[in-house]
């Protein structure tokens, strides 16, 4: 049989950019014996395509909880979308596109339910923190296949721990905060394009904005409408990067400044507007009433891996991986015991039906 894979590898080094990832250079935490067909990042991509974690990410809240409506974007589309847009950018300055859609698609595995605001709450039950990123990495590790982890390369764990900036730099002056690939730091730049975007799309569905409400210079400069904005930022990074031909990922300063007065617009008037802040509350309340349980008898919850980490580390690990559904039964089966779980919640949970 043809090694189909030695001829992708082999049409790599003559297509792709002198800076693109190779992935016949790339590594893995545990050496595995190469596929016939596929290149290593094509193997990242389907392994994560394929985990559990993934599936999961259908149930994961976005910005909006529990919205009336099926068009709103949850952590799934969000993936999607931003995985379409990263990979467009990567094709036209020729660089890696399978390591680009592999770390797009693993970037957010370690999210919490309920979004942001879940991971905030976690943050106060772990004793280091919780940063969303961290469990994405942890996931991939770790918790996917019994314990085992899916024994990524080195490019996409990369990519998938320095993809979050929360409201930081973009762009850090400090170059080692950014990936080592620039494919990395296609998914980086491209994360904040596509949820900048959205989040102003769905916020209009739900009728908390309007475009009349974006600031003028944005509209003016980026287009007043979904498709015309994303299409004119991501023409600009083409466009800026091949002129720093490669160096970095990058963004004009004029399209830049205007992406950030966006971000800006959508931390004040809807991650923090007061109705966010009722949500807060409520979704800490159910949070807080889960581990306090599950901290009782950890046993009758979490499962035995990685048994090198403490049990409270686990618990972290069962309530991180819970969709917003899963974590809403268990509340009421805590709060209210006549609540019908059977058909739908396991006993004892099990939880390498949530993690692996």
């Amino acid at each position: 049989m043809r090694n189909i894979r030695l001829e992708l590898e082999t049409r790599e080094d003559r297509i792709l950019h002198e800076r693109a990832a190779r992935s016949s250079r790339s590594s893995r935490q545990r050496p595995e014996k190469p596929s016939p067909v596929r290149t290593e990042f094509q193997r990242d991509r389907d392994r994560i395509l394929h985990s559990k974690a993934f599936r999961r990410l259908k149930h994961k809240t976005q910005v909006f909880i529990a919205p009336e409506g099926d068009h709103f974007r949850t952590r799934l589309t969000h993936t999607l979308e931003l995985s379409q847009i990263a990979r467009t950018i990567a094709r036209a300055l020729n660089l890696n596109e399978d390591l680009t859609e592999a770390i797009a698609l693993g970037h957010d595995l370690g999210h919490t339910p309920f979004g942001h605001i879940g991971e905030a709450v976690l943050g106060e039950l772990s004793a280091g923190g919780f940063r969303h990123f961290e469990q994405s990495l942890r996931v991939v590790d770790k918790l996917e296949e019994n314990g085992a982890g899916l024994n990524l390369t080195t490019e996409v764990r990369d990519g998938i721990l320095k993809h979050s900036k929360g409201q930081g730099e973009v762009i850090p002056r400090d170059r080692k905060l950014l990936p080592a690939t620039l494919e990395g730091q296609i998914v980086r730049l491209s994360d904040m394009i596509t949820y900048v975007n959205h989040d102003i799309d769905d916020a209009k569905r739900a009728g908390i904005i309007s475009d009349n409400d974006l600031p003028e210079s944005c509209r003016r400069l980026l287009g007043t409408k979904y498709a015309k904005r994303i299409d004119t930022i991501v023409i600009d990074v083409i466009d800026a990067t091949l002129k720093n031909e490669l160096e970095i990922i990058a963004s004009s300063p004029p399209v830049f400044a205007e992406l950030l007065k966006l971000r800006a617009f959508l931390f004040k008037n809807v991650y923090s507007r007061e109705e966010r802040l009722v949500e807060k509350k409520k979704i800490r309340e159910i949070l807080l009433v889960i581990h306090t349980h599950v901290s009782r008898d950890p046993r009758a919850y979490i499962y035995p891996f990685p048994e090198a980490d403490p049990v409270t580390v686990r618990i972290i690990d069962f309530i991180a991986g819970m969709t917003d559904n899963y974590a809403l039964d268990l509340f009421r089966e805590i709060t209210l015991p006549e609540y019908p779980l059977e058909k739908t919640l396991p006993r004892p949970i099990d939880i390498s039906k949530l993690i692996h």
